[in-house]
């Protein structure tokens, strides 16, 4: 299976949960785009890492981050190695005295670690396939107001299912735009559904 490299491009709030998070993984080498719904205390564990904060004692990711090296043991890279049900799994790659280990993880933990020991984030065309969206590069300023994004129209998440395709194909690429990327996955899952029936 090919693998492709993952970087954090955004850390948004949610705008309909208000003690959730969204992370957004984009492809190196591509346009898509992998919305990870997490929580608060997840958010704050990447985003403290991410601007090189130090807290006065050790967050929870610190503290493994320092086991591990007190033992000498590498993280290597971050897999994110499977979507089921719409959860995502991840694995550490590890290294200790040149033998390779993998340990299962939360996606939000294994981020939290990857930004932590400066690593290689890496995921399967398979789940940016079956997760991933589309940001489409939008050159004409004004179409977005000026800002450089572009205010999305109302839409309820909680009926998704009422709405006609085209308008959910065009409603994601506004809310893409607007960087609310929770609502973004929850229009692609609906999208998704779709093709599953047809």
């Amino acid at each position: 299976m090919k693998r492709i490299e993952l970087d954090i491009v955004a850390l948004s709030h949610s705008v309909t949960q208000s003690h959730n998070y969204a992370v957004v993984l984009g492809e190196r080498r591509g346009q898509r785009r992998l919305p990870i719904v997490i929580g608060s205390f997840e958010a704050q564990a990447i985003a403290v890492a991410m601007e090189r904060m130090v807290p006065n004692r050790p967050l929870t990711h610190d503290l493994f981050k320092n086991t591990l090296e007190t033992f000498n043991i590498e993280l290597r890279e971050v897999v994110i190695n499977n979507l089921l049900d719409g959860i995502f799994y991840a694995r550490l790659v590890c290294v200790k005295n040149g033998e390779v280990f993998e340990i299962d993880s939360r996606t939000s933990d294994a981020i939290a670690m990857a930004v932590r020991f400066d690593c290689p984030i890496f995921t399967y065309d398979f789940i940016l396939e079956a997760a991933g969206v589309i940001l489409e590069d939008q050159d004409d300023d004004t179409r977005k107001g000026g800002s450089g994004k572009t205010p999305a129209q109302v839409i309820d998440t909680g009926a998704l299912d009422t709405y006609p395709t085209d308008t959910l194909q065009r409603r994601l690429q506004e809310v893409l735009e607007a960087e609310d990327y929770e609502t973004a996955a929850k229009i692609r899952d609906e999208l998704k559904n779709r093709e599953g029936k047809s």
